[in-house]
């Protein structure tokens, strides 16, 4: 991929819109997602085939619940919640990942190994160079209690694009499952609305949601709604960082993210 030095004019214009944009989503009303280990929309970017990455997921719950959603918990305030994943290029249209240890550091300075999960993504075969794209992933987690209501939990995560210049809008609808059955599948919905300022640096606003078990829908006040104002660099080191905060009281009040990315073998 071509990429514009920081010394080249173009990037320099590009890097002061991008600042201007992400302070401009910073102003904006923000939300959170629940307490998770790994806060992003799935592109349908693939890793290139036979390429090794590696990615640090980290976020932080600077204002939060100050209680456990599950006996025995990390409380959500002040706690720090992350995992590192490997991610392999199969071939242009499958990736496979595998993260462990997803981890948590509470507010009381305690350090938990939470969970270890795998993934396969299929996609069609170069996304970020389409208009039109769509893909599936299929994940696989063994939990502690402490983290999850069940040692095996799994998701099935569609996703779906379209770009028309710098413009990408993106939907992955998720379904989380417990294999409990098919009427207790939740739905979790995630989307992203970015504006790519160069083939470096972009800006965007993410939303996060989870309504609840497809059935029947968790009333209003007890869903997670989520807005993130999100900040991208694709450079080698690629960073993603972003901000929000709970737009109802069942949701977390500020959370930041922030993702960290290296080819292994490259």
């Amino acid at each position: 991929m071509n990429r514009f030095p920081l010394s080249h004019p173009t990037a320099a214009r590009a890097l002061a819109r991008g600042l201007a944009f992400f302070a401009a989503l910073c102003a904006w009303p923000l939300a959170a997602t629940a307490q998770t280990d790994e806060i992003q929309v799935y592109t349908g970017e693939l890793a290139a085939p036979g390429e090794l990455s590696l990615t640090l997921h980290n976020n932080y719950t600077l204002q939060g619940g100050k209680t456990a959603d599950l006996p025995g918990g990390v409380i959500p305030n002040h706690s720090l919640n992350g995992v590192p994943e490997f991610a392999y290029g199969l071939n242009d249209w499958c990736e496979l990942g595998a993260y462990f240890f997803v981890y948590s550091r509470t507010a009381d300075a305690h350090y938990l190994a939470q969970s270890a999960k795998l993934r396969a993504t299929f996609a069609v075969p170069h996304a970020d160079k389409r208009s039109f794209f769509y893909g599936v992933n299929f994940e696989l987690s063994h939990n502690s209690l402490r983290w999850e209501e069940k040692h095996t939990s799994g998701e099935i995560r569609p996703i779906v694009g379209w770009r028309r210049g710098p413009v990408d809008f993106i939907v992955n609808p998720i379904l989380d499952t417990s294999f409990n059955g098919l009427d207790q599948l939740d739905f979790a919905p995630a989307v992203r609305l970015a504006y790519n300022f160069s083939e470096l640096w972009a800006g965007a606003v993410e939303h996060y949601a989870d309504y609840g078990p497809l059935r029947h829908f968790l009333p209003a006040d007890r869903q997670q709604q989520a807005l993130f104002a999100v900040f991208d660099y694709n450079g080698k080191t690629g960073i993603e960082f972003g901000i929000g905060g709970g737009l109802n009281h069942a949701t977390d009040k500020l959370v930041v993210k922030l993702m960290l990315s290296w080819p292994l073998n490259h």
